[in-house]
C-alpha cells in the first residue's frame, strides 16, 4: 500500500460526504492491504456509550453479532489505553491470562475471519476518538502496519472536518427551525436584482405569496411597479458602494410581509453572480381574520378588539390603526386599554413582544 499512489487519500477526504461514510474508503483501504476487513469505528463527542461502526468487507454472521451482545455486551480488549495513533498487532492487546479476552477471541474473532488484526486509535482535537482496525486470517507484514501508521494523521483531520461539518449542520437546523417558525427567510440579489441564493423559507414565501416571484432571468420581480423599482434602487447604489444604511419596506398587510433590503458584503467564489444585497423577509403564513380569531382564543379579546390588537403589533399606532379600521381615536383609545388589561401587556411595545413572542408565532 503507498499513500501516493493515486485515490486512497482522496477517498478519505470525501468519506465525509458519502452515504454510508468512507464506504469507498474503507474498500480501498481493505483491497490495498489484502485484509478482509476494514474498520473505522468512532464515538460521538456528545454520547460516550454509543458508537458508529463502519466497515467494508464480508459482514459477520448473525449469530456471531448475537453472541458478542449477549455475552460481551462491549468490545472486550483495552481499546481505550491504546496510545493515539500507533498502530497495534492483536496480540499487544489480548491479555494471555484474561479468560474473557479469550473466549472473545476464540468464540467471536476467529469465527469472523479475524485471526490477525492491526488498529491504531485516532483522537481529533475536538475529542472524538475514533479506532481504524484491518482484519484476515493471515498476518500482515510489518510493512503494511508501518504505512497504516502514515495515515493516521490524514484521518485525524478527515474526522476533525467531520465533526465541523456535523457540528456546523446542527446549528443550522436548530437556526432554520427558529427562523422558520418566525417566518423569516433570505435572499441575495446581484447589482441586476437577480437572485444570487435563498434559503428554503424565502422560497417558500416566494411560491405562496404572490407579492414577490422570480422573474424572467431569475430576477426578483415585485407585484407592485413601485416597490419594484425602490427595490431596484436600493439594490443600484449598493452596488455603486455608496455605503446605503439598511432600508425596511412593508409590501403587503393582508397577510403581512414585510423585507429588509441591506448591503452584502460577504464574498463568495460559489456562486456566478457577484451578491451586492441580501433582501430578508417576514412574512405571515395566515390571513389576518385567522390572526383575529386566534386573539380571540388566545387572550379572550373581543373580535373588534383583536383587530386592533393586530394592527398595533404590525406596528402602527393607535391613530393609524383607528383610521384603517375605520374607528374613531377615542373608541381605539378604548379598546386598547381593554386590550393591555387581558393581554398583559403595561403599552404597545409590550404588546407587540407578547402578541409575536406567544404561540401565535408558531402557527
Amino acid at each position: 500500500m503507498r499513500l501516493d499512489d493515486g485515490d486512497l487519500l482522496t477517498s478519505l477526504y470525501e468519506g465525509m460526504f458519502e452515504q454510508p461514510l468512507w464506504q469507498s474508503f474503507l474498500e480501498k483501504l481493505r483491497a490495498r492491504t489484502g485484509a478482509s476487513y476494514a474498520t473505522l469505528i468512532f464515538r460521538p463527542i456528545d454520547d460516550q456509550n454509543s458508537f458508529v461502526e463502519l466497515y467494508a468487507g464480508k459482514r459477520p454472521p448473525e449469530h456471531l453479532r448475537q453472541l458478542f451482545f449477549e455475552k460481551f455486551e462491549r468490545d472486550p480488549l483495552p481499546h481505550r489505553q491504546m496510545r493515539e495513533g500507533r498502530v497495534y498487532a492483536l496480540t499487544e492487546l489480548l491479555d494471555p491470562d484474561n479468560a474473557t479476552q479469550q473466549a472473545f477471541y476464540e468464540e467471536l474473532l476467529v469465527p469472523s475471519g479475524m485471526r490477525y488484526l492491526r488498529t491504531m486509535r485516532i483522537t481529533e482535537p475536538n475529542g472524538v476518538t475514533a479506532w481504524l482496525s484491518i482484519a484476515s486470517d493471515r498476518d500482515f507484514s510489518a510493512a503494511i502496519a508501518a504505512r497504516l501508521a502514515v495515515l493516521a494523521p490524514h484521518v485525524r483531520i478527515a474526522l476533525r472536518s467531520f465533526v465541523a461539518l456535523e457540528r456546523e449542520r446542527f446549528r443550522s437546523a436548530v437556526t432554520s427551525r427558529a427562523i422558520r417558525n418566525l417566518n423569516f427567510g433570505w435572499l441575495t440579489l446581484d447589482a441586476q436584482c437577480r437572485i444570487v441564493d435563498s434559503d428554503e423559507h424565502a422560497e417558500r414565501l416566494l411560491e405562496r405569496s404572490g407579492i414577490l416571484k422570480r422573474g424572467r432571468y431569475n430576477r426578483l420581480t415585485p407585484a407592485l411597479p413601485a416597490i419594484d423599482r425602490e427595490i431596484a434602487e436600493l439594490v443600484r447604489s449598493f452596488a455603486r458602494g455608496e455605503g446605503g444604511r439598511p432600508k425596511a419596506i412593508n409590501i403587503n398587510r393582508d397577510p403581512w410581509m414585510d423585507i429588509l433590503v441591506a448591503p452584502f458584503s460577504e464574498r463568495s467564489v460559489s456562486t456566478n453572480y457577484t451578491p451586492v444585497a441580501i433582501l430578508y423577509l417576514r412574512g405571515d403564513s395566515q390571513s389576518n381574520v385567522d390572526r383575529y380569531e386566534q386573539l380571540v382564543d388566545l387572550f379572550g379579546l373581543l373580535p373588534s378588539e383583536a383587530r386592533l390588537a393586530w394592527a398595533m403589533a404590525q406596528g402602527l399606532s393607535i391613530a393609524e390603526a383607528a383610521k384603517e379600521l375605520g374607528l374613531s381615536v377615542e373608541t381605539a383609545r378604548n379598546y386598547s386599554k381593554k386590550i393591555y388589561a387581558k393581554t398583559g401587556a403595561r403599552g404597545q411595545a409590550e404588546l407587540v413582544r407578547t402578541l409575536l413572542t406567544s404561540v401565535l408565532a408558531l402557527a
